[in-house]
């Protein structure tokens, strides 16, 4: 009788819980680096890079035209101590862009130390599966200026498993200028390698500081509107 009713009790449960599902286009972690080769000043720099990115008319479109209408995204820094800095968010607007920008630019830094990828990837798949949003395309988009792995699970492994979850990784890597063009080629053929995977994945890389905005910007349109940087002519949407 006892294991009866505590069936009875699960089986009314599972649609209530069901119905708090929240139904989106897009589960979006924003992976970005704030170890120690990130300062202060370079941390402010990409977060305003992304709230610019978030509330752009472009990617707004992007969002609004979808099958959905609205995205799900989370803004997620990494270091030693990976840690999420904006929660999750359903962007449906300017108002919720709004909203989530605001919040990326006034929460103090949370994340501390030195590199460990494999951590953040791990720790991206985790948000994406254990989170109360059902979507059907999920990607993790990582952000970077090295591929050292100081800590932590490695690379390869992280990824592996990502990619098993059916989660697409994207990547922006960010070259520094005092590396030099060679050095950066590297970096760029190492997150090729070794980062990106998935379904349609790709690659933006933000070149300098002052084109790590505008690549932000593309980058997000090309995730929400299911493009890849070979797919898209942005001469479509910037003539001049």
């Amino acid at each position: 009788m006892l294991r009866s009713l505590i069936m009875t009790l699960l089986l009314s449960a599972a649609p209530a819980q069901a119905q708090q599902l929240r139904e989106t286009g897009l589960e979006l972690v924003l992976l970005a680096d704030a170890s120690g080769s990130i300062d202060a000043q370079e941390l402010a720099f990409q977060r305003q890079g992304y709230a610019e990115a978030l509330t752009d008319p472009m990617v707004l479109d992007a969002i609004e035209s979808s099958i959905y209408g609205s995205i799900a995204v989370t803004y997620v820094e990494w270091a030693t101590n990976t840690a999420q800095v904006v929660d999750w968010t359903i962007i449906a607007g300017p108002d919720s862009a709004t909203a989530f920008a605001d919040a990326l630019m006034t929460t103090p830094q949370r994340a501390f130390g030195r590199n460990a990828i494999g951590t953040a990837l791990m720790e991206g798949m985790r948000l994406i599966t254990d989170n109360d949003i059902r979507a059907p395309r999920a990607v993790i988009d990582f952000s970077g200026d090295s591929i050292r792995n100081s800590s932590g699970p490695n690379i390869s492994t992280a990824r592996a498993a990502v990619l098993e979850a059916g989660i697409t990784i994207n990547a922006l890597p960010i070259l520094r200028p005092e590396d030099g063009r060679r050095a950066g080629s590297n970096l760029e053929a190492e997150y090729q390698e070794r980062i990106i995977g998935g379904p349609g994945a790709f690659m933006v890389t933000a070149e300098s500081r002052a084109t790590f905005a505008e690549a932000v910007r593309r980058k997000l349109f090309l995730e929400i509107a299911g493009h890849t940087p070979q797919s898209f002519d942005f001469a479509k949407l910037d003539p001049d």
